[in-house]
């Protein structure tokens, strides 16, 4: 949104959070809405009524839903749309991946009596609770409901930026893998540089498919194909 700002100061800019983050880092001088939208239907309906012309679809690659309904949503309401997907991570040198294709073959991949951390967000580690002989880490930003098992431990905290700071939480609760989701980027990877300097296990959940249609894979090329005109 700051990119989409500073090249177009005057033009009307709306912001859509899933409202599931109490106080979520937002951007100055655009409207912020928060909440559903009730299915693509009431999306499209939203989109109609405040005359938008694009829709851009900046959502996380495991989103899945909320894209789905944005595809549809545009062609009901004959707009154009472009989505914004990083690359996903790719397993490098020295690297311990093992791919997985969901949550529960996730859990499934962990050996007895595992120590993970589960860098997934509150509303991912439903799964895990009936591993009874695992002892993890989990990692999110806002408290879970329900509280999770007296076992595990939590740690309400962002991703650390330098992979020096995630290699020392994992050394201090004795991490044995790491469970995350490919969502690629930059933001979050400190956590799979710095598994792959301790050589720990990744358990990597790759991501599901993207919808049909117009994708770039940075935020320059989403301006780029904006001011082009070639989104539509």
């Amino acid at each position: 949104m700051r990119a989409l700002r500073e090249r177009w100061p005057r033009r009307r800019l709306i912001l859509s959070l899933a409202g599931r983050t109490t106080a979520p880092v937002v951007p100055d001088a655009v409207e912020i809405r928060s909440g559903g939208f009730g299915g693509a239907a009431g999306l499209a309906a939203f989109l109609a009524a405040e005359r938008i012309g694009l829709l851009l679809d900046a959502t996380h690659p495991f989103a899945a839903g909320i894209a789905r309904n944005a595809a549809k949503a545009a062609d009901q309401a004959n707009i154009a749309r472009l989505k914004l997907l990083r690359p996903p991570w790719q397993p490098g040198p020295g690297d311990r991946w093992v791919e997985v294709s969901c949550l529960g073959d996730a859990c499934d991949a962990l050996p007895p009596g595992a120590r993970p951390f589960l860098a997934l967000g509150r509303q991912h580690l439903q799964p895990f609770t009936r591993r009874l002989d695992l002892l993890p880490l989990a990692r999110m930003i806002e408290p879970p409901e329900p509280p999770l098992p007296d076992s595990w431990t939590l740690r309400l905290a962002r991703p650390a930026p330098d992979a020096a700071s995630e290699a020392q939480l994992m050394r201090t609760h004795g991490i044995t893998h790491l469970v995350t989701r490919n969502a690629g980027g930059s933001a979050s990877y400190a956590k799979v540089e710095a598994a792959r300097t301790l050589a720990l296990p990744v358990i990597m959940i790759a991501r599901p498919p993207a919808p049909d249609g117009p994708v770039v894979a940075t935020v320059d090329a989403m301006v780029e194909a904006v001011a082009g005109g070639s989104v539509g």
